[in-house]
C-alpha cells in the first residue's frame, strides 16, 4: 500500500456540521497569526482540535434485534431504573435507564442504539449545566426521540452540557432508523440517556468507555444477568 493511501485511510472524515467551525477557526489562525506570529500556531492546534472533535469515522454496528448498541462516544455515566421524562409519554413506571457521558475529546455524532420507526421527536429548553450531573436528565436542554422496536418503544435523550449550545437532530418522524445509523450531532460536550423497557438487561458498567454505535450496552430475552466488570 502507497503512503498515501496509508495516511488517507487513517484520517477520519469531517463532518460537514463541523466545516463552518474548522473554517472559522482557520480564519481567527490567520487573523492572530498576522497581529503576533506565535499565536498563529496556538491558533491553529485549536483548528486541529475543532476538526478532530466533529470527526465522523465509520462504525460496524452489530445486527441483531436483541441488542441494544452505544448512541455515543463516551464514559458510561449511570445505570439505574428511572421514570422516563414525561415528554416522551413512555409512561410513569421507571425504566432502565443508561446514560453516556460525551467529553469534549469524544467523537459527538449520535447513533440509533436499535433499529425501528421513529414515533415521537419531543425538543425542550432547559439549562446548561454539568452533564455528567444526574440532575442535568431533569434541567438540561435536551431533545428526546422515540423509537418503536421489536421489544417495544424506548427513549432516546440527547442532553446539552455545560459547553454545549447546540443539539442538532436530522431524524424525522415516522422514518425508519437503523441500528447505529447517525441521527444527531451534539456540539461540545454532552450526554446521551438511553430508556429501555422490562427485559433489558445492562452489557455495560459504570465508567467504562463505550463506542457508538459498536458497543453493546444492553441486550433483551436474555437469560443472563447483568455483566460483572473488573478493573485492572
Amino acid at each position: 500500500m502507497s503512503l498515501f493511501n496509508t495516511v488517507r485511510n487513517t484520517i477520519v472524515p469531517v463532518h460537514k456540521e463541523g466545516y463552518p467551525f474548522v473554517a472559522a477557526f482557520f480564519v481567527a489562525s490567520l487573523i492572530l497569526g498576522w497581529i503576533f506570529k506565535p499565536l498563529f500556531w496556538i491558533g491553529m492546534i485549536f483548528t486541529l482540535w475543532c476538526a478532530y472533535f466533529f470527526r465522523d469515522p465509520e462504525r460496524v454496528t452489530p445486527q441483531d434485534d436483541d441488542l441494544v448498541i452505544s448512541p455515543a462516544d463516551g464514559k458510561v455515566s449511570a445505570i439505574q431504573m428511572v421514570t422516563p421524562p414525561a415528554e416522551l409519554n413512555l409512561g410513569s413506571e421507571p425504566m432502565l435507564r443508561i446514560s453516556v457521558f460525551m467529553n469534549v475529546f469524544n467523537c459527538h455524532v449520535n447513533r440509533a442504539p436499535m433499529r425501528g420507526r421513529i414515533v415521537s421527536i419531543n425538543y425542550r429548553s432547559g439549562s446548561f449545566v454539568n452533564a455528567e450531573l444526574d440532575k442535568a436528565s431533569e434541567d438540561n436542554e435536551r431533545n428526546g426521540l422515540v423509537i418503536e422496536t421489536r421489544h417495544g418503544q424506548i427513549g432516546v435523550v440527547q442532553i446539552a452540557g455545560l459547553v454545549a449550545r447546540r443539539i442538532l437532530c436530522w431524524a424525522n418522524p415516522n422514518e425508519p432508523l437503523d441500528a447505529g445509523e447517525r441521527f444527531g450531532l451534539i456540539r461540545f460536550g454532552s450526554r446521551l440517556d438511553v430508556f429501555l423497557p422490562a427485559g433489558a438487561a445492562p452489557r455495560v458498567s459504570l465508567g467504562q468507555v463505550a463506542i457508538a454505535g459498536e458497543t453493546v450496552i444492553a441486550e433483551f430475552a436474555s437469560a443472563k444477568g447483568p455483566v460483572i466488570s473488573r478493573r485492572s
